[in-house]
């Protein structure tokens, strides 16, 4: 996907910085909801749809932007690591990213899985927004969010887990249909960052795309 491809929206005039963006699958929700997006990773994304910095998360200049979101490595907290090597082996990027969000006085967010140390102010999982996959993810937020604002997830039988194994109709069902099967494999559906950009400017006082 490119420029040229882009779904429609109404630009909202704001910028959010997207650090550890990966393919972008949480990039696409902030830009639905009309913000200009610019992204950042340590790791080239030749299919990023927006514009990209391979660069340090944790250096990585925040002027300009109203508003910061992060999703720090999750490999250090989450379940699934276990079953493949060891946590120790992974930093913990979260606690001076987190201290880094903190200081800059903008608005942030940060995303990761649920059993990381975060403040769940909002749990969100696929069926909440009626796709067909769970993909259970925590959001804090520097206001502290409000959890009960959406209906709990309700997971059908066979429903695809959290544990996929890189198919094809997996980014497709998230609604990240510009990633190969590999950059899906860390993807969070845009639909729930959009949800995020929502509540942000309803804080704003601003109407969402």
């Amino acid at each position: 996907m490119n420029a040229r491809v882009l779904p429609l929206r109404r630009p909202n005039g704001l910028r959010v910085l997207d650090l550890c963006c990966g393919g972008g699958g949480l990039s696409m929700g902030y830009y639905l909801a009309g913000f200009d997006v610019v992204g950042v990773d340590n790791r080239p994304q030749p299919n990023y749809p927006f514009t990209f910095h391979q660069a340090n998360a944790l250096t990585f200049p925040l002027d300009g932007f109203d508003l910061v979101h992060a999703s720090w490595p999750c490999e250090h907290f989450a379940k699934v690591t276990a079953w493949r090597g060891r946590h120790d082996n992974h930093p913990d990027l979260l606690t001076p990213g987190r201290a880094r969000l903190q200081a800059s006085g903008l608005p942030w967010v940060m995303e990761n899985v649920p059993e990381a140390p975060l403040r769940p102010d909002y749990l969100l999982c696929g069926t909440q927004f009626a796709l067909k996959v769970r993909r259970h993810r925590a959001f804090e937020t520097s206001w502290l969010g409000g959890g009960d604002l959406i209906a709990p997830c309700w997971h059908r039988k066979g429903l695809l887990a959290f544990e996929h194994k890189g198919e094809r109709a997996y980014a497709d069902a998230m609604g990240c249909t510009w990633m190969t099967n590999l950059e899906a494999r860390k993807a969070v559906p845009p639909a729930y960052s959009q949800f995020i950009a929502t509540q942000f400017l309803a804080l704003e006082g601003r109407t969402a795309a």
